[in-house]
């Protein structure tokens, strides 16, 4: 028995399995990345060929998207393992996140392992937190304050983070694939090692940000200030539209398959040691950047 809600969970839980984006999934699969959003929204289902070719990318057999086998392959969670166990008093209380810390003030709070946030912090305000390794996946924020916290090697992905400000915090090796910002401020955040697959930055002021060593793949900018930033290392299929640049360099990058257009002060962007595909390279001289530092790659 198959259902297009059932097969959409089991896609997307698949999928953040083994770190795939919408995108780049979509692209495996040769479909745009709306539908992959669809299915796993269950608005729509893919066909018994692409989900013989789904089930190849996340190595599972087929009867993994079946309702009848649900039972016998879902694996016990750690909670439910702790529960037959009769956990103590202590282990419940490590494992019980009922509660909601939204419309709160926090401050030196550690929040450090936490899991199934969601939206559970929201309109909150929080300084000096720690909430590294946390499992924050589909987290929603909207109009948070967020100052000197710490959520190194937290997984963020699918998250919501909406009309918030953040500023001097740490996302070093934070996942944040598939995850959208809309209309925040973000200063002086460090994002070193983090990765932004699939991520979409619309409406957002970023501005002397750490972004060393990020993974930049699918991900969008549009209509947002960008200040004081180095993006180097590779930047494969990115979108930069309606953005306004100050004191941004391309430095050692590889750009690759990346949109540029109607950007704002574009000539001012330096590109340093950069190499570029042909199809960047015309996107940015149509978007009238230096490119005397900028090499094709042949």
């Amino acid at each position: 028995m198959l259902n297009s809600k059932s097969i959409g969970n089991k896609i997307a839980e698949a999928r953040k399995k083994i770190n795939l984006s919408q995108a780049e999934l979509a692209r495996q699969v040769s479909i745009s990345p709306q539908a992959v959003g669809k299915w796993e929204r269950g608005e729509s289902m893919p066909d018994i060929t692409t989900l013989n070719r789904l089930a190849e990318i996340f190595g599972v057999d087929l009867n993994y998207f079946s309702d009848i086998f649900q039972a016998d392959q879902v694996e016990t969670t750690t909670y439910e393992k702790a529960e037959a166990e009769e956990p103590t008093p202590k282990q419940r209380k490590r494992f019980d996140w009922n509660w909601d810390m939204s419309r709160g003030n926090w401050t030196d709070a550690d929040f450090s392992g936490l899991k199934n946030l969601k939206e559970k912090f929201s309109s909150s305000n929080m300084k000096n937190c720690k909430f590294m390794n946390a499992d924050l996946s589909g987290l929603i924020l909207g109009s948070n304050n967020i100052e000197l916290c710490d959520f190194s090697s937290s997984d963020i992905r699918d998250s919501k983070i909406q009309s918030s400000n953040l500023l001097n915090n740490q996302f070093n090796k934070c996942s944040f694939i598939d995850a959208q910002f809309l209309r925040d401020n973000i200063e002086k955040c460090n994002f070193s090692e983090a990765d932004l697959s699939g991520a979409e930055i619309v409406g957002v002021n970023f501005e002397h940000n750490i972004v060393k060593d990020v993974v930049w793949k699918f991900t969008t900018f549009k209509r947002s200030n960008l200040s004081n930033i180095v993006f180097e290392g590779t930047l494969e299929d990115c979108h930069f539209e309606h953005c306004s640049f100050y004191n941004v360099k391309f430095e050692n990058a590889t750009i690759l398959n990346t949109f540029f257009k109607y950007n704002d002060r574009f000539k001012k962007v330096q590109f340093i040691n950069c190499k570029v595909d042909s199809i960047t390279y015309a996107f940015l001289k149509n978007n009238q950047a230096n490119l005397a530092g900028v090499t094709i790659i042949q």
